[in-house]
């Protein structure tokens, strides 16, 4: 093989290469704008349009209906208000199962999921607490839309500085109380009749949003301490 045919070989070579390296550069370019292949764990937490957060998205919207629905005149909307809560309340936890079976955990849903839960919550609360004779007093809902706030606070600090800020139990705890406490109190408006074992629904909505208020102190002071080794880090 002469000097002018080795090159041309070289040459075929070179261009082979070439060709294969800007497929894989295309196919790279198509994994990271569609979902045909495989995603890299990277891409997949930076996603915005995934099945959980399409699921927030549908609660947040519900969460406008419900409280348009709390705050309507008709005796009727108090119903259609706590089938719009339970529902929205129940599904809670679908996003969060989808995303961890399917592994569509991303960045937005860590954030957004968790703020669609307060703002359902908190929302009902005060516009509960502002309709005459309600279980729900302007303090309590005061009390737990300032928990979300201190907490939500301290959550951000301590992730930004890689510090461990697991859910604890006293959370899902107060989170469970104080849906119930809705449920019982727009059922109260519903049914004011109904009576549960000796005590009327209205009585039982009442407990129920005492152990509410106790279980988001705790569970609030439960946080600050656990934040102890941020201010440790800062002073």
């Amino acid at each position: 093989m002469n000097s002018r045919d080795a090159k041309r070989r070289q040459s075929w070579v070179g261009r082979s290469r070439a060709s294969k390296l800007g497929y894989w550069r295309f196919v790279s370019l198509l994994e990271s704008q569609f979902r045909f292949w495989p995603m890299s764990e990277s891409s997949t937490l930076d996603r915005v349009w995934t099945v959980p957060n399409i699921i927030s998205l549908a609660r947040l919207v519900l969460a406008l209906v419900l409280f348009a629905l709390i705050e309507g005149v008709a005796g009727r909307q108090d119903l259609a208000a706590l089938v719009l809560f339970v529902f929205a309340a129940a599904t809670d936890w679908v996003d969060g199962w989808y995303a961890r079976k399917y592994g569509e955990v991303s960045r937005l849903g860590r954030i957004f999921d968790p703020l669609v839960d307060k703002v359902i919550v908190c929302g009902t609360f005060v516009l509960l607490a502002d309709r005459t004779g309600s279980a729900i007093l302007p303090w309590m809902a005061l009390v737990i839309v300032v928990r979300e706030l201190v907490v939500t606070a301290i959550r951000a600090e301590m992730e930004q500085t890689g510090l461990d800020f697991s859910a604890a139990w006293s959370g899902k705890v107060k989170m469970l109380f104080q849906c119930v406490a809705i449920g019982l109190e727009l059922g109260s408006r519903t049914w004011p009749e109904l009576s549960i074992g000796l005590f009327s629904i209205h009585q039982v909505a009442i407990g129920v949003v005492w152990l509410a208020v106790i279980s988001t102190i705790w569970s609030g002071l439960e946080y600050v301490l656990a934040a102890r080794p941020l201010l440790s880090q800062d002073s």
